[in-house]
C-alpha cells in the first residue's frame, strides 16, 4: 500500500480490544490515504505480541522513514507509560508504550490514549474546528471516553467516564452498552446521560460538548433529549477519528 511521500502525510494506528487497524492521514484535512487495514489484536493480547502486530501494520504500507506515527491506545498514557489497563491484558501496566513500538516499528512512534485522540481529531477536522474556550468530547461506547481540549491544546487523561455519580461510576449507569444491557429505552438512557452531562458541566464549564462513539449515529434519538448549558453536538469524524488524531498530534511533537 503506497502513501504519497510529503511531509503533509502522518500515519495513524489505532489499538483496540479486538483489532488494530491503521492508515496514512492528509496532516491538512484529516482525510484517510486510501483503505485502513485492521489486523485482529492477538489474544493474550500481551506487550510483545501486539507490538509484533503493530510493527506488520506498518511495513505493510510504503510509507516514509520520516512521516509521523502515532498510535491510540486503551488506557490512560501518563509520560508514555501505562497506569492502568482494562481493555488489553494487566500486563501492559508500567509498560512505556512509545519505547516499545519505537523499538518494534524501527521508527520514532508517539502514544496518547484512546479517546484523547478521537477528542483531538474533533478539534483539528470535525465537530469542534474553530470552537475556542473549552471542548469537552466523550465517546460513548462499552465505557465513557472522554477528552478535554482548551484553545486547542490537550488536557490528557481525564478518564470522565469514572466519575462517581450517585454512588456509581458514571460509565457503569450510562455507557451505551448498558443501555443495550439493560434494554432502556432512549428516554431512559437519556434520562442517565442527563446527569452525567450536568456533572460534567458543573465541574467545566465546556463552550462545546461533542458526542462520539458508534452510538453517534443514532445521535437524532437521544440528543434532542438533552438539555444541556452548553451546545451539544455529535462527533464529526466517528471511526476515524483515533486514527486521525494519533497521526495529527505526532506531526505536532505531542509527547
Amino acid at each position: 500500500m503506497t502513501a504519497p511521500t510529503t511531509s503533509a502525510v502522518g500515519f495513524g494506528i489505532d489499538i483496540g480490544g479486538s483489532g488494530i487497524k491503521g492508515a496514512p492521514v492528509d496532516l491538512a484535512t484529516g482525510e484517510l490515504i486510501g483503505e485502513r487495514l485492521r489486523i485482529p489484536t492477538p489474544q493474550p493480547s500481551k506487550p510483545r505480541a501486539v507490538a509484533a502486530t503493530v510493527a506488520e501494520l506498518v511495513a505493510a504500507f510504503d510509507i516514509p522513514a520520516t512521516t509521523p506515527v502515532g498510535l491510540t491506545f486503551p488506557a490512560p498514557i501518563k509520560h508514555g507509560v501505562v497506569p492502568f489497563i482494562a481493555n488489553l491484558d494487566e500486563s501492559w501496566q508500567g509498560v512505556d508504550v512509545p519505547e516499545l513500538m519505537s523499538d518494534a516499528t524501527g521508527r520514532e512512534v508517539i502514544g496518547v490514549n484512546d479517546a484523547d485522540a478521537a477528542g483531538i481529531a474533533e478539534v483539528a477536522f470535525g465537530a469542534a474546528k474553530d470552537v475556542p474556550g473549552v471542548v469537552l468530547v466523550t465517546t460513548l461506547g462499552t465505557g465513557i471516553g472522554s477528552a478535554l481540549v482548551v484553545d486547542g491544546t490537550l488536557v490528557p487523561n481525564t478518564e470522565l467516564g469514572h466519575l462517581e455519580i450517585d454512588g456509581h461510576d458514571a460509565e457503569d449507569r450510562a455507557a451505551s452498552s448498558v443501555k443495550e444491557a439493560e434494554d432502556l429505552s432512549w428516554e431512559e438512557w437519556a434520562g442517565r446521560l442527563q446527569r452525567f452531562y450536568d456533572t460534567v458541566e458543573m465541574l467545566f464549564s465546556p463552550d462545546l460538548l461533542v458526542v462520539g462513539g458508534g452510538v453517534s449515529k443514532k445521535h437524532e434519538k437521544f440528543l434532542p433529549l438533552l438539555r444541556t448549558k452548553a451546545p451539544i453536538v455529535p462527533a464529526g469524524l466517528r471511526n476515524t477519528a483515533g486514527i486521525v488524531g494519533a497521526a495529527h498530534l505526532a506531526a505536532h511533537g505531542y509527547r
